[in-house]
């Protein structure tokens, strides 16, 4: 049995916060870890948070039923089916977090891509630092996982085609197309999902 999680928040009295996770291989484990952590927090007048404190099993069999997953610094951490040497294993793996996705859509919305009355590589310009930042954050340990965030991307590009050509629907997408062609380096996330 291996990947048991154990995700601690302690407070401060100033209502300070640090979130941490311990990696156990076993539910016994695990519930040891917790109660010793528990005893050190209390010796040092903290308390863990009780509803973030939880044991999480990744994969495994356990006497208790846990949760599958958790999040933690706006990624998800939960098992996945990977296929290695035509065996199917079940391991922990590492997803952007449903709020994070929703944050990020939101940025996209905000950002007001088509009302912008500018050309292509000046919007390209003003867009890739704040693309390339998300980029470097959620793409540490893998990228298809953002296939739909940047999906979501290329659609408010489509609809600032759409508005500054005055093109409909495949003509717009047709546009994009050809300059995705002629400069597939223009935004940092054509890389993994182009237009």
């Amino acid at each position: 049995m291996g990947g048991w999680q154990r995700n601690i928040q302690k407070s401060h009295l100033n209502d300070m916060a640090d979130d941490i996770v311990v990696h156990c291989k076993t539910e016994k484990q695990a519930i040891f870890v917790l109660n010793k952590i528990k005893q050190r927090m209390e010796k040092c007048k903290l308390t863990l948070h009780p509803t973030k404190t939880r044991i999480v099993n990744l994969r495994g069999y356990s006497e208790k039923k846990y949760p599958k997953g958790f999040d933690f610094l706006g990624f998800t951490i939960r098992p996945n089916c990977v296929k290695f040497k035509e065996k199917v294993l079940i391991v922990p793996s590492i997803f952007i977090s449903t709020k994070s996705r929703t944050s990020l859509l939101e940025k996209f919305k905000d950002w007001n891509i088509h009302k912008r009355r500018k050309p292509l590589v000046t919007l390209a310009q003003y867009l890739t630092p704040q693309i390339r930042g998300i980029m470097n954050y959620f793409h540490k340990f893998s990228s298809g996982h953002m296939n739909y965030v940047w999906k979501q991307l290329n659609a408010r590009l489509l609809k600032w085609v759409k508005w500054e050509k005055g093109l409909g629907v495949r003509a717009a997408i047709k546009w994009l197309q050809i300059q995705y062609k002629l400069n597939p380096q223009l935004f940092p996330h054509w890389q993994v999902a182009h237009p």
